[in-house]
């Protein structure tokens, strides 16, 4: 299937995004299409041609065009693809809307001198107009008009979107500013006939009946919203700007011992490139001469540099900070390691999470709706017995009020801040959908080798019976350097480790399924199996003993002996990532069940499981790539699982019968973390899949989210982020809704009967060009989360042995040391329960919790109460509860 992104122009509001979408999703031969208002882009998925694609984005009342992905070399001028992206997300319209707005006051200034200063609160005019009501009506119009001239892109957009049957924002802002301005044009005439009768007094109380200051405050005020929202627009779109501005421009490049100096995107695989202290690298390659320090933190996020000698791998965009280095160029222009994460944080910023559905389906019939409100406003309040003014006044206020492009903006914000977030920390997801799951995550299956092993295995104990330890060091790495087993590389690089000379060997013979053999030294040395040892000479039984544990502990040892000989045995493991028990732990204080997956035997699993802090009961050994896969199922069943009891349980499609129009349970996602091939299939079955960023290149393809640092913290941080920013998307659809749901009644006045509440259009308007603003400036707030939080050095938290329920979630007191003081009951004060079914869910959730033994919840006193056994942390129960979608406000 493919994929293209293109630019679509002439869209403000989410109205016109759905417009768009609906537009290009009719075509035969669309698979899927999504909108952005914020990037203005469109990804369009399946075989219908660009040119059908753009004509119906333009018969749709828009603009298209086809855009070029970052670091593409396809084009003409391969150097123009990144130009043309940063170009695409650069700030353009905050000194056009600068410009506008100034003209605009300037002439606004003037026009609320003559309306306000000088007809209510008779401030001096020239005697020409002084005493000649008319003409201060005429100039109130010249001044009016003009402001409404150097906005005319409202009427232009807003005529557009009614000839095209697709009304938007500009529509209803053109509505409201014309209908002011085509009143008070009336009353202008009305006020010449008083003139023309002699009533001079008549003529200068119409005056007070003109709205030209509304009609041109009105453009003012949403142009200042405008310019706010497209400044702040400009900071969501910040990381990826510089992501892109890191692309290096030139490149050095060896051609037969002379240095050239070329465009980055002239490199070609193959090419021999120089960078110097202090240069960015251009291109991903592979060190062939030279050492150096590189700090890899605008890919990774880490900030120390990572050391470099040949053959060592090297990215674009990352700085050489000492030594000078000759590489050859491997990967270049949109497969470089920069390109690809480019790539990613737009495709994220261009797709929709699952969650902003219920506000594009409100924006694409919500113009319209506003629009009937406002006739049905004025047509109300003149049945009512008000005057045209005052009617027409109300139905203004209604549309310049209603504010579509803040649900348009509450989601594509968020997510492009929060990727933008990721991506500068070494977390890039792939799609909004995947960065929404990740903050749904409430299991985590880990892979073990590579994920929370290093991957390789390494010399974790040496135990000789008769020789030294460099002798006997020495001596069986000169045997296990015949082989290229893992094993015997993990023995050979701890001798070379020691530097330790190898002894050369001869007659190297391989006994498969027992070991090896070869001469060495004058003797024949045999190393492997127990088995194989044993068929030659005896093992002492203190040895055997300190073996046999060795195994236990699920390492594997390898025993070696002359042919009457034992000469010792060395004990072989894939080790632990140092940072492996801090984010089990960490993930364990989220609230998280932690699942360890791997083929190897049980016995070194659980050994794996027990130094990092994982539950024996939620180790899965011994299975294949399609076993792993089925885990992810069983997983994923698990947590769809019943309920505690019935009174609890909801029904399939997630509704609460209690109160189904309150709110929707939110589905809990599985995440699967790995690194390799064998793990491809489970990454594509989890709700989430991560990759290790030092994985193969089939696991990152498959998975949703990449760690290219590396680290199995990161994947904590990730899941930080992604809570982060379900979260602040919830806020925004939040008040998006409730300024509409507050903002339309109050500016119809519905509530002027009652408590005399009334809104002046000019107000609307205010309030209106803030909305958007705000809701930007809420998502900017993603850029304070902090991914990493410093805690205190603690130990793992020791495993339970009990079987976790379903959807149980381990948890680990914050601070270990407090355990034996904490106390037996805790009270959470709660708010949003409203029935006994939502008891149950929050009921259900806390007994989820290990250590919590009971819990009782009363919605009438907004508390619930929970029986520990074990400690258990504040944020466990407070996550637990808020990830059915309720609020802690305090726990005692």
């Amino acid at each position: 299937m493919n994929q293209q992104t293109y630019t679509v122009t002439g869209m403000s509001c989410a109205a016109c995004v759905a417009r768009v979408e609906k537009a290009v999703a009719a075509l035969p031969g669309v698979e899927a299409c999504a909108v952005s208002l914020l990037t203005h882009s469109m990804t369009v998925e399946g075989t219908a041609a660009p040119a059908a694609i753009i004509t119906a984005v333009e018969k749709a009342g828009y603009g298209a065009t086809l855009r070029s992905p970052a670091g593409d070399t396809s084009a003409s001028n391969p150097s123009d693809a990144p130009t043309k992206s940063a170009d695409a997300l650069a700030d353009h319209d905050s000194p056009r809307l600068l410009a506008r707005l100034l003209w605009s006051l300037g002439f606004l200034a003037a026009l609320m001198y003559v309306s306000m200063g000088h007809v209510m609160w008779g401030w001096p005019l020239p005697a020409a107009l002084a005493g000649n009501p008319l003409a201060i009506g005429l100039v109130q119009l010249l001044l009016a008009a003009a402001v409404m001239v150097i906005n005319q892109k409202f009427f232009v957009s807003g005529a557009k979107g009614l000839v095209h049957l697709a009304p938007n924002m500009d529509t209803l802002v053109a509505l409201g500013s014309a209908a002011a301005f085509g009143y008070s044009t009336y009353a202008l005439f009305a006020l010449s006939a008083d003139l023309v009768a002699g009533d001079l007094a008549a003529a200068r109380h119409a005056l007070h009946g003109l709205y030209f200051e509304s009609a041109a405050m009105i453009l003012a005020l949403i142009t200042v919203g405008k310019l706010l929202e497209a400044r702040a627009k400009g900071k969501t779109t910040g990381a990826l700007r510089s992501l892109l501005s890191l692309t290096p421009e030139t490149a050095t490049i060896l051609r037969d011992g002379t240095e050239t100096t070329v465009h980055a995107a002239a490199v070609r695989p193959g090419d021999r490139f120089v960078v110097r202290p202090g240069d960015r690298i251009p291109v991903d390659g592979v060190v062939l001469e030279g050492v150096s320090a590189v700090n890899e933190a605008a890919l990774t996020g880490e900030s120390i540099p990572v050391d470099k000698a040949p053959g060592a791998p090297v990215s674009a965009a990352t700085v050489n900070q000492s030594g000078y280095l000759v590489c050859e160029a491997t990967r270049v222009g949109a497969d470089t390691t920069l390109s690809q994460i480019i790539r990613m944080v737009e495709s994220a910023a261009a797709t929709k999470a699952p969650i902003a559905k219920m506000a594009d389906r409100v924006a694409g019939v919500f113009v319209p709706v506003v629009m009937a409100i406002a006739l049905v406003t004025v047509a109300a309040w003149l049945i009512g017995g008000e005057t045209v003014g005052y009617a027409l006044a109300r139905g203004i206020s209604v549309l310049v009020i209603s504010c579509p492009c803040a649900l348009g903006l509450a989601t594509p914000v968020a997510i492009m801040v929060g990727s933008g977030v990721g991506a500068k920390n070494g977390i890039l997801f792939k799609t909004a959908v995947s960065l929404e799951a990740t903050g749904r995550i409430r299991t985590v299956v880990l892979d073990k080798t590579g994920t929370v092993t290093e991957g390789h295995p390494r010399v974790t104990d040496t135990l000789p019976h008769s020789l030294t330890e460099r002798d006997f060091l020495r001596l069986i790495a000169s045997l296990e350097a015949m082989s290229e087993h893992p094993l015997s590389v993990a023995v050979t690089d701890r001798a070379r480790e020691l530097n330790l000379p190898l002894l050369p060997a001869t007659g190297f013979e391989a006994l498969p399924g027992r070991g090896l053999c070869a001469h060495i030294d004058g003797q024949l040395i045999f190393g492997g199996n127990r088995a194989l040892i044993e068929s030659h000479t005896a093992i002492p039984a203190d040895a055997l003993a300190a073996a046999e544990a060795l195994s236990a502990a699920g390492k594997t040892a390898l025993y070696f002996a002359t042919e009457d000989t034992y000469l010792g045995c060395i004990a072989v493991a894939d080790t632990v990532r140092p940072d492996s028990p801090a984010a089990i732990a960490a993930l364990r204080r989220m609230g998280m069940r932690v699942v360890l997956l791997t083929g190897d035997d049980r016995r070194t699993a659980t050994a794996i499981a027990s130094e990092v802090g994982i539950d024996p009961d939620a180790v899965i050994a011994g299975v294949l790539p399609d076993g792993k896969e089925a885990t992810i199922r069983a997983e994923q069943a698990r947590l769809a699982g019943g309920a505690p009891d019935a009174s609890a349980a909801c029904p399939a499609d997630g509704t609460c019968p209690a109160a189904p129009k309150r709110r929707r349970h939110q589905k809990h996602s599985v995440a699967m973390i790995g690194d390799g091939i064998n793990d491809a299939p489970a990454l594509t079955r989890a709700d989430v899949g991560i990759a290790i960023g030092a994985g193969t290149d089939v696991a990152i393809e498959a998975a949703d989210v990449v760690l290219t640092g590396s680290r199995l913290t990161d994947a904590v941080a990730a899941i930080r982020l992604g809570r982060a920013t379900l979260r602040n998307i919830r806020e925004n659809l939040f008040w998006a809704f409730i300024y509409n749901i507050i903002g339309i009644p109050l500016a119809a006045g519905v509530w002027i009967p009652v408590f005399g509440w009334e809104l002046a259009p000019m107000f609307g308007a205010a309030a209106m060009s803030l909305s958007s603003f705000c809701v930007v400036s809420n998502a900017l707030r993603l850029n304070l989360v902090r991914l990493h939080p410093k805690r205190k050095a603690s130990s793992p938290p020791a495993p339970t042995t009990a079987s976790p329920l379903p959807e149980q979630s381990p948890t680990t007191p914050e601070n270990p040391t407090e355990s034996e003081n904490q106390p037996m009951q805790k009270t959470l004060k709660i708010e949003g329960m409203m029935c006994p079914r939502c008891e149950a869910h929050v009921k259900k959730a806390l007994k989820a919790l290990d250590g919590v033994t009971a819990a009782t919840a009363d919605h009438t006193a907004d508390r619930a109460v929970v029986t520990l056994s074990a400690p258990v942390s504040d944020d466990a129960l407070k996550a637990a509860v808020e990830e059915e979608g309720y609020t802690v406000i305090a726990i005692e």
